[in-house]
C-alpha cells in the first residue's frame, strides 16, 4: 500500500462524521449536562463539579491502557477501525443512559446513578472512541499536507454537527423531556461514529498485515517511556485540554447566562448559532494558510481572536450586539484550535517513530482523550463551583442574588480571555512542524518503525 497516498475527499468527510458524533457527546456534557443535573435532576452543583474532577482521575488510567491496546491490535481492518465499529452502539447507549436520571430516588441515589453513567460514557465509551478516532488519522496516510486537510475537513464536519445539535437540543428537552432527547440524540451520535469505522481504510503499517509478516509488537514497557518522553505529547495534550476547557467553561456557563442575566432562555440558540456557524466558515482557509505558512501561525492568530472575543463578552452585560459579536470573535478563533490540535496528534507520532524509533499512534492519540476530558471535565466543573461558591439556587424560578449575576459574567466572559493566553503560550511551544520535512524524506527511504 502506499502509505503517502492522498485520502479522497469522500474519506475526510467519513473521517469527520466520527468526529462530528463524538461532538454529539461533547456538546450535551459540556453545554447542558451541568444544568440538566441541577436543574432537572435536581443534584447540588458543588457535588456535579467534584464528579467531573473526581472522574478524571480514572480518565488518565483508561485513556493510556487503551492507548496501549490499539497499538496492540492488530486485524484486516487495522488498529484503530475496529474500536469505532465497537465505540458507536456504545456512545448511543451511554448518552440515553445520562439523561435518565431516575426522578424518584434521593438525591444520594441519584448521585450514585451521575456518577456509574458518567464514568461508563465518558472514562469508558468515549475513550474508546476518542483515542481510535485521532489514531485513526495517523494510520490514513503519511502525507502531512494531505493530514491537514483532513483534519481540517474533519473540524467542518464537527463543527456543522455541533452546531445543528447545539441549536437544537433545548427545543427538543422543552417538546419532548430529556429522556427522547437523549435517545434522539444517542442514535445519531452512534451512526456518525460507525461511518469513519466502516468506510475509512488504514494505509500506515497494513502492507505488513496483510501479507502475514507482521512485526514483532513493541511492549508497553517500551511503547510508554517513548511516548511519555516525547514533549509533543505534553504539548498536544496541554493545546486539546486547554481548548476544551476554554470552550466547555464558555458554553457551560451560557446556559446560565441566558437563564440568570439575561432572562432569556432563548437567546441560548442564537448564540450557539454564532458559536459554531463562523467556526466553520473560517476553517475553509486553514489549508491556504497552513500550507502557506503554518498550523501554529494560524492557530495563534485563532487564540489572539479568542483573547478579544471573551473580553468583549465580559464587557457586554445585557447588551446583545456585543454578547453576538464576542460570540463570533472567540468562534472564529477557536475553529483552528479544534482543527489544528489532531494533526498535531499525528505530527507527534511521526516525530516520536523518528526521533525515538518507536511509532505509537495509539498513545499519541490518548493524548487528545485524556486532554479532551480533562478540558471538559474541568471546564464544566468550573462552571459548577463557581455557582456553588457564590449561593446559586437551582430551583426553577428562584431569585438569584447580585453575587450569583457578576459570577456568571465573569466566568461567561474574562476567565475565557485568560485561559485564551495560556492556550496561546501553548500553541507558540508546539513547533513539531520545523521536523517534518526530514521527517518524510527519512520514512520514504527507510522502514522507521519498530
Amino acid at each position: 500500500m502506499n502509505e503517502n497516498a492522498k485520502i479522497p475527499v469522500w474519506k475526510k468527510i467519513c473521517y469527520g462524521c466520527g468526529a462530528g458524533g463524538g461532538n454529539v457527546m461533547s456538546t450535551l456534557l459540556a453545554t447542558f449536562l451541568t444544568a440538566y443535573y441541577t436543574d432537572t435532576a435536581g443534584i447540588a452543583a458543588a457535588a456535579v463539579g467534584t464528579m467531573f474532577v473526581i472522574c478524571r482521575l480514572l480518565d488518565g488510567v483508561t485513556d493510556l491502557a487503551m492507548g496501549g491496546i490499539v497499538d496492540k491490535t492488530n486485524t484486516k481492518l487495522g488498529k484503530a477501525r475496529p474500536w469505532l465499529i465497537i465505540a458507536a452502539p456504545l456512545m448511543c447507549i451511554g448518552i440515553i443512559l445520562i439523561l435518565s436520571v431516575p426522578q424518584g430516588w434521593d438525591e444520594a441515589a441519584k448521585l450514585v446513578y451521575a456518577y456509574v453513567t458518567y464514568i461508563f460514557l465518558n472514562c469508558i465509551v468515549y475513550t474508546i472512541f476518542g483515542v481510535a478516532h485521532a489514531a485513526l488519522l495517523a494510520r490514513m496516510t503519511r502525507d502531512f499536507k494531505d493530514r491537514n486537510t483532513t483534519s481540517t475537513v474533519s473540524s467542518i464536519v464537527n463543527n456543522a454537527v455541533g452546531l445543528v445539535v447545539g441549536t437544537m437540543i433545548t427545543g427538543l428537552q422543552i417538546k419532548f423531556g430529556w429522556t427522547v432527547t437523549g435517545i434522539i440524540l444517542g442514535v445519531i451520535a452512534g451512526v456518525l461514529i460507525l461511518i469513519p469505522g466502516i468506510f475509512c481504510k488504514e494505509t500506515v503499517g497494513m502492507e505488513e498485515e496483510n501479507s502475514g509478516t507482521k512485526k514483532p509488537s513493541v511492549p508497553m514497557k517500551e511503547q510508554l517511556p517513548a511516548a511519555l518522553k516525547n514533549r509533543y505529547f505534553w504539548l498536544a495534550l496541554l493545546i486539546g485540554a486547554l481548548t476544551l476547557l476554554v470552550n466547555a467553561n464558555a458554553i457551560g456557563a451560557q446556559i446560565y447566562y441566558c437563564n440568570v442575566v439575561l432572562g432569556e432562555p432563548m437567546f441560548m440558540t442564537a448564540l450557539m448559532s454564532m458559536g459554531q456557524l463562523p467556526g466553520i466558515i473560517i476553517l475553509f482557509f486553514m489549508p491556504y494558510f497552513v500550507n502557506k505558512f503554518s498550523k501554529r501561525a494560524f492557530m495563534t492568530s485563532g487564540g489572539v481572536l479568542m483573547v478579544i472575543g471573551f473580553a468583549l463578552i465580559g464587557m457586554a452585560g445585557t447588551n446583545h450586539t456585543l454578547l453576538l459579536l464576542g460570540t463570533i470573535l472567540r468562534s472564529v478563533g477557536i475553529g483552528p484550535m479544534f482543527a489544528g490540535v489532531y494533526a498535531f496528534v499525528a505530527d507527534a507520532a511521526d516525530y516520536g517513530e523518528w526521533k525515538y524509533g518507536v511509532r505509537s499512534e495509539g498513545l499519541m492519540a490518548c493524548s487528545q482523550s485524556i486532554g479532551s476530558k480533562i478540558g471538559i471535565g474541568l471546564g464544566s466543573a468550573l462552571t459548577a463551583w463557581i455557582l456553588a461558591a457564590v449561593g446559586y439556587v437551582g430551583t426553577p424560578g428562584a431569585v438569584q442574588s447580585e453575587k450569583v449575576v457578576a459570577a456568571i459574567k465573569f466566568d461567561y466572559g474574562w476567565l475565557g480571555a485568560i485561559f485564551s493566553v495560556i492556550l496561546i503560550i501553548a500553541v507558540l511551544a508546539m513547533d513539531v512542524e520545523k521536523y517534518l520535512p526530514q521527517i518524510r524524506k527519512e520514512a520514504g527511504e527507510k522502514p522507521m518503525a519498530r
